[in-house]
């Protein structure tokens, strides 16, 4: 497929800068693939489609605030740098995404906080956007992370226009996220309370844990129009045995195995044997997404309202059909349901 077939209108202000007040209180459409039938609902609803034996999986990943603004030395210009991963505990060493790209060089410090309390070095320039920094601090690396961390900011996408408020360092998080590295949400998942997993469990539900920590790779423009041609960046992935297991089981006995989010399918997709079996993994995927695709392990998908041309769009086509999802999106923007990171969610039957 073409890239300029992900193209559609989505006027601006379905394109939402807030979260629901509840969080499995946002609305939720449901569409059934095999009949193209369209329900319309609210999240804590999900319930009513899942039964005993079930299996929900979860990306697990921890957002941190990878948001910094620091000042370059001699000319005070204001830099935004974004922290994308840690690369040697011990030497202070991390890969970012520095803007202005074009004022950093090698060999320039950066300086952060109201009293310059945090200095970097560029030591490397990776890409044209991309650098790495060092970080020049005294104390142990329990002080270092605690200071970095107190000085970064909640990343929210760039599409939400606004400043960054305190409830977004809880509400940009599921209420699952446990280990740390990812530089954005896997927002289908905002949309769980601890009181409908609660209810989804005593109903005996079964959920399972992957980890891919998210990265900046989701929302990279696609610049070729051939995606056969895009290369995605590598994300870090782990799928445990347990996790395999449990998969395999409801596989084996016709239950429904449910991605929570794109990045849990495109980790389920990412370790699949030869007879459809979810494989156990700890490494890094760069698996892209886009129809024609044939889905080896969920049958059901819950997401967001992804805006166009975007990866995530691509993947939610790959799995419902590109067809039938087109002709929902048409139904959800007709209906307002709201887009985004902070949008309504979808469950894809």
């Amino acid at each position: 497929m073409k890239l300029s077939q992900f193209r559609y209108s989505l006027p601006d202000e379905l394109i939402t800068a807030y979260p629901s007040k509840n969080r499995d209180e946002s609305r939720l459409m449901v569409l059934d693939r095999a009949t193209g039938k369209i329900e319309h609902k609210v999240f804590k609803n999900l319930i009513d489609y899942f039964s005993e034996g079930d299996v929900m999986v979860f990306n697990n990943t921890k957002v941190f605030p990878a948001r910094l603004y620091g000042n370059k030395e001699k000319t005070g210009a204001k830099i935004e740098v974004f922290l994308l991963r840690e690369l040697n505990k011990d030497q202070r060493l991390w890969d970012v995404l520095v803007d202005p790209a074009r004022k950093i060089r090698i060999g320039n410090k950066l300086y952060f906080g109201k009293n310059d309390s945090l200095i970097a070095e560029v030591i490397d320039n990776t890409t044209s956007r991309g650098r790495t920094l060092r970080f020049l601090f005294d104390g142990d690396y329990d002080s270092f992370k605690k200071t970095l961390y107190d000085m970064g900011e909640t990343p929210l996408p760039k599409i939400i226009k606004r400043a960054v408020e305190v409830e977004d360092k809880d509400r940009y998080q599921t209420i699952y996220a446990k280990h740390e590295g990812a530089v954005a949400a896997p927002t289908a998942g905002m949309h769980f309370s601890r009181e409908l997993m609660k209810r989804l469990e005593i109903k005996g539900v079964n959920f399972g844990d992957v980890t891919l920590h998210v990265g900046l790779g989701n929302f990279r423009t696609v610049d070729v129009e051939d995606l056969t041609k895009h290369k995605m960046d590598s994300e870090q992935i782990l799928i445990e045995e347990n996790t395999a297991t449990l998969v395999n089981l409801a596989k084996e006995s016709k239950k429904n195995i449910c991605a929570v989010g794109t990045t849990v399918l495109r980790t389920l997709e990412s370790s699949v044997s030869t007879n459809g079996l979810l494989k156990p993994y700890d490494g890094w995927t760069n698996k892209f997404i886009f129809p024609p695709y044939e889905v080896q392990v969920p049958t059901r998908l819950i997401s967001n309202f992804h805006l166009p041309l975007t990866i995530m769009l691509m993947m939610v086509s790959a799995f419902t059909g590109y067809d039938k999802l087109f002709d929902a999106y048409k139904v959800a923007i007709k209906e307002k349901y709201r887009f985004g990171t902070y949008g309504d969610a979808m469950l894809i039957l």
